[in-house]
């Protein structure tokens, strides 16, 4: 038999994999195909129709033919094997099997399901061909397919039971998954799976990551008891790359049993062949902390900001069993991971209209700077700014310089965004530091600049000390409206490079 115990049942009941329809159910039901448990035989068990079979099984054919049921995957994915068990159908078994599959578009549950289904608009592809079978046995075949399915047809040549349906691959949730401000990174709906683990003896890995609480406690992982140095671990790739800000461990049902305490590292891959056991790759996400028995612990501050991760490892010291883990977060855009100009020239207009708003608050600059993209380079996007910036207008300027708070000021604008008062605060830090005198005198000499030039004192910040700031302040205060104006468009404009460096380099 092939092993597939490193993919996730994609026709899984608890995933919510349904049997939807079938031409003939005579003899047993075609909801036994996909039931968790492993198929039993209860001898003298009989019905009304003949003898119980804990299978799908249909009636003796007598006409040309065959038989066939259609499934509905518990989440789509990329299928990789299939089981198809005929435990304890042994005189009754089908000679033949193949396997087809096809993919659905939209949101489920899908609109006129079945409808679609057999519709001509519909294609089913061939995954595996015409495929003896032997009776009472796990009749274990791979699959070679690139493409994403969420339904499957099933055809048994001719009739006959089949106890058990197993469909193993990976999980390919929506695209729109991205879109979802906190997910479950590593759950198997969202494409989490188990890659590696040091021991599963009394229990899979893969059970950390199911939906819902545990049952027991062979619904979650439990490694042997440890009699040397060491400790377990288990190797999870996250569903979608994203950063970890929230995280479950759940002991659930392990009380003589539980490990005495866990930690959590996480690494990010570019997809190619990676030796997890590399200790350099690895970045600690949870110190090792304690845990208790039969508890759901929950952790949050005492997780490390150390960016986007595509797996994690979860450890725990020296064994045990943990019913669940959960890794909360937001899943990674791909713009997220674009780096210099392709984070301006590639992201959404609509995030790139913001991006250059944190960086210059006149509207009429950032519509042409959009309007010059793609930017060839970083020195492009920086000449093209200032270019732009001095053909504008003094109205345009003072719609930038309204987007600024004031020197020293304590209160930021509210036209500025959680990012664009992070780089003024970090503009201003050393403002902020000053004495205990110098807020009063920038106040007051705030005030006397604005009432004479009906704008506010702008200066790039980074680098001055508040008596720098002051006495460049004193100093314009001695400007005519009109140079002054040009003096504080060319603050703007070292203020808007800047920023702009900075939002290519982040």
């Amino acid at each position: 038999m092939k092993s597939f115990s490193e993919f996730v049942n994609l026709a899984s009941e608890r995933l919510g994999a349904r049997v939807l329809e079938t031409n003939d159910e005579f003899f047993a039901p075609k909801s036994n195909l996909l039931k968790a448990a492993a198929p039993v035989f209860i001898d003298g068990k009989f019905t009304t129709r003949g003898k119980w079979m804990d299978g799908w099984e249909t009636r003796r054919r007598r006409t040309p033919g065959h038989d066939w049921c259609i499934i509905r995957l518990g989440v789509p994915g990329l299928i990789h094997g299939a089981v198809v068990d005929t435990s304890f159908f042994k005189g009754n078994y089908p000679e033949r099997f193949s396997l087809e599959g096809c993919e659905l578009q939209g949101p489920r549950p899908y609109r006129n399901e079945l409808k679609r289904l057999h519709g001509s608009d519909n294609e089913w592809v061939e995954l595996l061909p015409e495929t003896a079978l032997a009776g009472d046995t796990q009749n274990s075949v791979g699959v070679e397919h690139e493409k994403r399915f969420t339904h499957l047809r099933l055809r048994i040549y001719p009739d006959g039971g089949v106890a058990r349906l197993r469909v193993y691959g990976e999980v390919v949730p929506a695209a729109a998954l991205v879109t979802i401000p906190e997910i479950d990174l590593g759950a198997i709906e969202n494409g989490g799976r188990v890659v590696g683990s040091s021991d599963r003896f009394f229990g899979e890995p893969l059970n950390m990551l199911q939906p819902g609480l545990s049952k027991n406690m062979g619904d979650g992982w439990e490694t042997r008891r440890r009699r040397g140095p060491g400790h377990d671990w288990a190797i999870l790739q996250l569903g979608v790359p994203g950063e970890v800000h929230r995280v479950e461990v759940d002991t659930s049902h392990f009380k003589g049993n539980f490990p005495e305490s866990c930690s959590i590292e996480t690494c990010y891959t570019d997809g190619k062949t990676v030796n997890f056991e590399r200790v350099d790759i690895w970045k600690e996400l949870l110190p090792r902390t304690k845990l208790k028995a039969n508890h759901r612990h929950l952790f949050r501050a005492e997780l490390k900001r150390i960016g986007a991760a595509t797996h994690a490892r979860l450890n725990i010291y020296p064994d045990g069993g943990i019913a669940r883990l959960r890794l909360f977060g937001r899943a990674e855009r791909p713009q997220d991971r674009l780096t210099g100009i392709e984070r301006i020239n590639q992201v959404p207009t609509a995030e790139a209209h913001q991006a250059l708003l944190d960086c210059c608050g006149a509207r009429e600059w950032v519509a042409r700077m959009l309007a010059q993209k793609p930017f060839l380079s970083v020195d492009h996007l920086l000449e093209t700014a200032n270019r732009i910036w001095w053909e504008l207008d003094s109205d345009a300027w003072l719609d930038a310089f309204r987007h600024h708070p004031l020197i020293g000021g304590r209160k930021a604008r509210a036209k500025q965004s959680a990012k664009a008062r992070r780089w003024s605060e970090g503009e201003q830090s050393l403002v902020q530091r000053a004495s205990a005198e110098a807020p009063s005198m920038l106040a007051e000499a705030n005030r006397e600049y604005q009432a004479k030039f009906d704008h506010i004192f702008l200066i790039c910040a980074s680098g001055k000390t508040s008596e720098e700031i002051l006495e460049n302040l004193r100093q314009r205060l001695r400007n005519d409206p009109d140079a002054e104006l040009r003096v504080a468009a060319e603050e703007q404009r070292k203020i808007t490079r800047l920023r702009l460096q900075k939002l290519v380099a982040s």
